[in-house]
């Protein structure tokens, strides 16, 4: 419905035998997964750039960004991302200068060069010597490559770093937001509370120690807000490029400044991960911690799990760029007017962000007497038929008066939109 807005080019030399592995990796996360499935069709696509176009030792297609024809007549995206698979054959190739393989890796530095805002290159190094003294070293050896450290020492799997640190750049290149290194802010109840003993000191020290060694930036309020601060101000200063990763223990949903803190990130739109830690369980609970993507955290031989974090943290990474993804989204269908949608909301609605909404809604619009429904389009996936009935009937219990049409991009297809 809407003109595509990221597509990632993943290249490797057909020779490089773990090249192909590498891009399976890369396509199923962002395509047969659940997370991205959820925007609007198109809004990210993965594409492999290996076999010669023109036969064998050619280079292959061309990559397409905007401003360039595109075959077909199809309009680019807006954004595009290159992920070169560096190996030892595609280093050979690229030593001589004569080659097309050169002057095809050459090609995709002067792209990023010539849009640095829109196009993104992330390496990957499939074999330490392909970067050792070597031409492909020289043209793309200024990038930060993905995936670089090592995993193994850490807890984590080779797959897991590699699509956390694509997701990562991929967010910070399309956010809409002033973003220099993408922000997890941590919830969690007051270290020592009465009640929770050492088992919740034990987990943020954890969680710290494990953004740690990724790449992404912690916002932890026992360090980051100085005394003085204005708690509030500070939380929705950080609300446009922070997500949060909310620490339920058994205590969390009814701590005051615990549902401050999630009722201000979710009025934000920021993304929230809850990581579900209860171990001897909650007295009430609380409506406001619901409605969020949710990862066990659960206990072996006494230690919190690091591969649950990991879990956690990936999750975070990949809800900050569907967010940047739907945010785009919601500007192109300016060009759409027909698709008549009052709220692109970045997570399905809720009584809480749906009352906000109405409030902002009647305050830029006014009150009218119209019996015409309001859109309301999410990611998906949609509501359940229950979850819908409950907000259409409050939402005319308010002074908005009407019914609302709540649905997904894929609702929205099915009645030709």
């Amino acid at each position: 419905m809407l003109p595509p807005i990221l597509e990632i080019f993943v290249l490797w030399h057909p020779d490089d035998s773990r090249g192909a592995q590498s891009a399976r990796t890369i396509f199923d996360h962002f395509m047969t997964g659940p997370t991205f499935s959820g925007v609007i069709g198109g809004g990210v696509q993965v594409s492999f750039r290996s076999e010669g176009w023109e036969g064998a030792d050619t280079a292959p297609r061309p990559v397409y960004a905007e401003g360039q024809a595109a075959p077909n007549g199809i309009r680019p995206a807006s954004f595009v991302a290159v992920v070169p698979l560096l190996g030892t054959e595609m280093a050979a190739c690229v030593e001589n200068e004569n080659t097309q393989w050169h002057g095809y890796v050459n090609a995709i530095r002067g792209l990023h060069q010539a849009s640095p805002e829109r196009v993104g290159v992330f390496p990957y190094a499939l074999d330490a010597g392909a970067t050792k003294g070597t031409k492909l070293q020289d043209i793309l050896g200024s990038y930060q490559f993905v995936a670089a450290g090592n995993p193994d020492r850490n807890g984590e799997d080779v797959k897991s770093m590699l699509c956390r640190d694509l997701t990562q750049g991929l967010a910070q290149l399309l956010s809409p937001d002033d973003m220099d290194r993408l922000t997890a802010f941590i919830s969690h109840t007051k270290r020592h509370s009465q009640g929770e003993g050492e088992d919740v000191d034990a987990l943020v020290d954890l969680v710290r120690e494990v953004i740690r060694n990724t790449r992404l930036n912690e916002f932890f309020d026992a360090n980051d807000l100085q005394p003085g601060t204005d708690w509030d101000q500070e939380l929705r200063k950080k609300s446009g490029t922070s997500a949060m990763l909310a620490l339920r223990t058994d205590l969390y949903s009814s701590r005051e400044w615990c549902q401050r803190e999630i009722v201000i990130a979710k009025t934000h739109g920021m993304p929230v991960i809850m990581m579900d830690a209860i171990g001897i369980g909650e007295e009430r609970g609380s409506f406001l911690m619901d409605h969020v993507p949710r990862i066990a955290v659960r206990k072996a031989d006494g230690r919190w799990q690091r591969q649950d974090v990991y879990r956690a943290l990936n999750l975070l990474v990949d809800e900050c760029l569907k967010r940047a993804l739907w945010l785009h989204q919601r500007d192109l269908a300016r060009e759409r007017p027909d698709l008549d949608v009052a709220w692109w909301a970045p997570h399905a609605p809720e009584p809480l962000t749906l009352s906000r909404w109405i409030d902002g809604y009647l305050e830029e619009h006014g009150e009218d007497e119209s019996s015409n429904s309001v859109r309301i389009l999410h990611p998906d996936p949609p509501l359940g038929p229950e979850e819908r009935d409950v907000l259409i009937s409050y939402a005319r219990s308010t002074r908005l008066g009407r019914d609302i049409d709540i649905m997904t991009p894929r609702q929205l297809a099915t009645r030709g939109g």
